[in-house]
């Protein structure tokens, strides 16, 4: 049993929280991710470490309320505790030897760009973080991602907050103006990476997609998280996360990540009804 020391909502559809988990903190790396189960009787999810401390032996995950199980959880409160919390799984983002990196998040993506964005920052790289969501309503991690980045644009597709525009804009804005990026890293909706990574091809710049959103039971034996990278299959949860994004099939990942959003969409709704027959 996982321990909440730690629960703060951050926007009305995602949720942080800080378990504990100190064999995990001890080994966790930017760009891996942890299986959880809510209770004895749940199903097991990925969710990626959005943060760590070592000295407190917890990690931090962050979750959108999209299904059952994270619907279940987000019922749990300080202090109480979960099944299980397996990690750190997955390879780590690659980050030695960076000089000067362009880290891109979309939604609840930018939980995972974070922790990349900050060792960055820490090993002495020069970050231009580049975050988006659709209002302001939804907007997490601002002053986290203030404090790691040399220049930060916040965009929002409706202008309510920051500037008006996707991320893309943002991103060959800053190439434009001469900024020559070891890497530019993207993380968030799958066309929002897709889209990225048409703009950096232009200028023939690396970029690093996570494909995290596509994995289902974290371990590559469901298959659900197949995709097609440089013409090979290969699995987001043994073989990555992290993908050379210019040569990932982005139009299959996308078809195949559709399947499951109507089941996701009906074990949600049977959950949430359920919880309002307890309350």
């Amino acid at each position: 049993m996982f321990k909440i020391v730690k629960k703060k909502v951050l926007n009305p559809t995602v949720t942080l929280m800080e378990i504990d988990a100190p064999a995990i903190a001890k080994k966790a790396e930017p760009g891996q991710f942890i299986i959880l189960r809510v209770d004895d009787e749940g199903e097991r999810i990925p969710l990626t470490v959005a943060d760590f401390d070592r000295d407190k032996g917890t990690v931090t995950i962050i979750f959108q309320i999209v299904g059952a199980t994270t619907e279940k959880l987000n019922h749990k409160e300080e202090g109480e505790y979960i099944q299980d919390f397996v990690g750190p799984l997955g390879v780590a983002s690659h980050t030695d030897g960076l000089k000067k990196v362009a880290v891109v998040g979309g939604g609840v993506g930018c939980a995972i760009a974070y922790p990349i964005a900050k060792k960055l920052h820490n090993l002495g790289c020069e970050v231009h973080s580049v975050v988006g969501f659709r209002n302001k309503d939804l907007v997490i991690l601002e002053d986290e991602f203030k404090a790691v980045s040399d220049k930060l644009c916040m965009m929002t597709d409706d202008g309510s907050h920051g500037t008006k525009g996707l991320v893309t804009n943002a991103l060959e804005q800053l190439i434009q103006d001469g900024n020559q990026y070891d890497e530019v890293i993207a993380i968030g909706p799958l066309v929002m990476m897709k889209f990225v990574c048409k703009t950096t091809e232009k200028y023939n710049i690396k970029t690093v997609v996570s494909m995290n959103p596509i994995m289902i039971d974290g371990t590559g034996m469901c298959g659900g998280c197949r995709l097609t990278v440089g013409g090979e299959t290969k699995f987001a949860c043994v073989d990555g996360p992290d993908f050379d994004g210019h040569l990932v099939d982005f139009d299959e990942a996308m078809e195949r990540s559709s399947m499951y959003k109507e089941f996701e969409r009906k074990q949600h709704e049977e959950t949430c009804n359920l919880f309002k027959g307890v309350e």
